[in-house]
C-alpha cells in the first residue's frame, strides 16, 4: 500500500460541507482509505481574484491504486460533484490535487506530475499538509514546514472554525474501512 497526499479545495455550492463530504467518500475509492485529514483553511482566490474565497484542506490516503488510477478517480469524484473547467482558476465546485505518492518524482506525462509543480509555492496547501504531517519532506524542495515559514503570504490562511466543524472532523476521522485518529484529536 502507499501513501498519497490530497488536496481538496473550492469556492461555490458549500464548499466547506463538499470538502468534509468528499473526505468521507475517500474510503469508497478501490482500495484506498483516508488516514489523516486536515482542518478546513480559508483563503483568497489565486490569479482569478474575481470570485468568491476558497476552502482547502488535506487527506492523506492510503492507497493500492497507482498514481495514475488514483488521479483517475480523483477526476471522477471532482465530476460527480460538478466539477466544470471554463476558466483557469476560477470558480469551481471541488478541485482535487495530487500531491505526494509516497516519495514518486513523476514528470513524464503533464497530466500527472508528483510531487505537484506549485506545491511549494502555495501557503494554502502547506498549511495544511504541515498540520497531518510536521515531517513531511517534499521531493526537491526539502521540509515544508521549513517551506511555509518563509512565505509571506502564510498568515492570510486562516483555519475555519464555525459550530459543529470539529465534532465533523472527528467524526470523519472516526468513520469508515478503519480510519486512523489524527494525530492530533
Amino acid at each position: 500500500m502507499s501513501r498519497a497526499f490530497v488536496a481538496l479545495g473550492g469556492n461555490v455550492g458549500g464548499p466547506a460541507a463538499r470538502l468534509l463530504a468528499v473526505m468521507g467518500e475517500f474510503d469508497s475509492l478501490p482500495h484506498t482509505r483516508l488516514l489523516r485529514a486536515s482542518s478546513l483553511y480559508r483563503t483568497a482566490p489565486v490569479g482569478y481574484a474575481d470570485q468568491p474565497d476558497f476552502i482547502n484542506a488535506v487527506a492523506l490516503l492510503e492507497t493500492g491504486l497507482s498514481p495514475d488510477a488514483l488521479m483517475g478517480e480523483l477526476l471522477a469524484m471532482e465530476t460527480r460533484h460538478g466539477r466544470v473547467r471554463h476558466v483557469r482558476n476560477g470558480p469551481r465546485t471541488l478541485d482535487l490535487d495530487l500531491l505526494l505518492y509516497d516519495g514518486l518524482v513523476l514528470d513524464g506525462d503533464p497530466a500527472l506530475i508528483v510531487p505537484h509543480p506549485r506545491l511549494h509555492l502555495r501557503s494554502f496547501v502547506l498549511t495544511p499538509l504541515v498540520e497531518i504531517e510536521p515531517e513531511c519532506v517534499l521531493p526537491g524542495h526539502g521540509q515544508a514546514a521549513s517551506l511555509l515559514e518563509r512565505m509571506t503570504d502564510r498568515d492570510e490562511v486562516r483555519r475555519i472554525d464555525f459550530p459543529g466543524l470539529d465534532d465533523g472532523l472527528q467524526v470523519l476521522r472516526r468513520l469508515g474501512q478503519g480510519l486512523m485518529p489524527h494525530a492530533y484529536a
